[in-house]
């Protein structure tokens, strides 16, 4: 178990975090034909908007309230009604993630009586659906704030009891923070390879995967969880769920549905990937197909190929709670050696990391734990490639945001051919940054210099 220590400081002088709002927005960016509205200033939503438009590269769907001072001060609750019935108006979607912000929080707004006014307005609305969520920005990181909009989007729209009937071949998988669009996709394959259908929520592989439409332009998501399929997710066999930051919303749609619930604190790696799929195999009654074998298979060859390239490194780790937890298991049963794990906030996932200790903190103390720990590679998000840089380390890019190279949503780092990709891309980081010393020549040789 980690010690979780918090650097006494008045400020985050290089945020390593993205704030709740962004996390929030991007749960709902996982449903079919949402709209996720941030109740807030209109250049907090126009920041997020370009954070999501520069790691995903995709047109996306957010809209804001647009908080003046004014409305600040006296109360902006015709700004929430009016922008709803615009948004109904305009773009029709089924889903509103109603995202409060912490301008809206610090100014005290109402959010049920806020809606209870629009519902009271607009009664030929009611088949748009509503899903407000509390994301201020002071606390937590994305992932808290991603993880209150799952919670938020069950209570509304999830079942309310147990399914009179239910379908063995289906089940729910509620997918954290820490899974990229590429990832879902595996996840979904992982599942058919068993005959399993998954009710994904949310499912940004499908809506954020970066595939063109008919149409060519909507303002809604492009994809993503369907309504109906989040009302009748009672109906499943069990529920999957990947990442503790998820563990809350599970136990509450347990609560409700009574379905059998597997935890899965990440999915990458031998031993994380013999684990889901033994259950897989488990709600199947299925024997393992062979070309998952397969897959196993290619893994050992990698784990044997790359060890002598990893074995020993020293790495500093940066990320949102989750994925420090997923990756610092993975790193170490590879021999790498995780000599500073830094979160961007508290969460459920940092009491089990597999260190002494993990350190809730930003960029400079990135910069300086690597420094002074003689770290040989750094791993976190974009925003940490100027510190690589500054140390003269290579940086393997994960999380949220990646922003300088193409296609970064689109890979996949779990399940059996994930978790190899992975290994051999630290493989060649190392490989490639230490082929740039110079090889070592005998003073005693003549044709060296002296």
């Amino acid at each position: 178990m980690a010690a979780i220590l918090a650097p006494a400081k008045a400020l985050a002088v290089n945020p390593l975090k993205v704030s709740q709002p962004v996390g929030a927005a991007l749960a709902f960016l996982g449903l079919a034909r949402a709209m996720p509205l941030e109740h807030g200033a209109r250049g907090c939503a126009a920041f997020n908007k370009l954070f999501f438009m520069r790691h995903f590269r995709e047109p996306i769907a957010l809209q804001t309230t647009a908080m003046d001072q004014v409305t600040t001060i006296l109360g902006a609750d015709d700004n929430v009604v009016e922008a709803l019935a615009t948004l109904a108006a305009r773009d029709r979607p089924e889903v509103v993630g109603l995202v409060a912000t912490g301008l809206a929080e610090t100014q005290g707004a109402d959010i049920p009586r806020t809606l209870a006014a629009f519902r009271a307005a607009h009664p030929e609305l009611a088949a748009m659906a509503v899903v407000p969520v509390s994301a201020t920005d002071t606390q937590g990181c994305l992932e808290s704030g991603f993880a209150l909009a799952v919670e938020a989007i069950l209570e509304h729209l999830g079942p309310r009891g147990p399914a009179a009937r239910r379908r063995p071949g289906q089940v729910n998988l509620l997918a954290s923070s820490m899974l990229s669009p590429g990832d879902i996709d595996a996840l979904r394959l992982w599942l058919e390879a068993f005959g399993l259908d998954a009710v994904v929520l949310p499912d940004l592989g499908d809506s954020l995967d970066g595939h063109l439409i008919e149409a060519g332009y909507s303002p809604l998501t492009y994809g993503g969880t369907p309504r109906p399929a989040i009302a009748a997710m009672a109906a499943s066999a069990a529920t999957l769920v990947v990442g503790p930051s998820l563990d809350r919303a599970a136990r509450r749609l347990a609560e409700r549905t009574g379905l059998p619930t597997y935890h899965f604190p990440g999915l990458t790696g031998l031993d994380a990937c013999d684990a889901f799929t033994h259950t897989l195999a488990k709600i199947a009654g299925r024997p393992v197909p062979p070309r998952l074998l397969r897959a196993r298979d290619r893994l050992l060859d990698a784990m044997v190929d790359c060890q002598f390239q990893l074995g020993g490194t020293r790495v500093a780790l940066a990320a949102d709670p989750d994925l420090v937890g997923a990756l610092a298991a993975f790193l170490g049963g590879m021999g790498l050696e995780v000599v500073a794990a830094l979160a961007s906030a508290r969460g459920p996932a940092l009491a089990a990391v597999p260190l002494p200790e993990v350190v809730v903190g930003d960029f400079e103390d990135v910069e300086r734990l690597a420094r002074e720990r003689g770290a040989e590679l750094i791993i976190a998000n974009s925003h940490g490639a100027p510190v690589a840089a500054r140390l003269g380390l290579p940086l393997l890019r994960t999380g949220f945001p990646i922003t300088d190279i193409h296609g970064a949503p689109s890979l996949a780092s779990v399940g059996y051919d994930g978790s190899r990709r992975l290994l051999f891309e630290l493989a060649n980081l190392m490989l490639g940054h230490y082929r740039e010393i110079a090889p070592y020549r005998s003073r005693y040789r003549g044709d060296a210099p002296c």
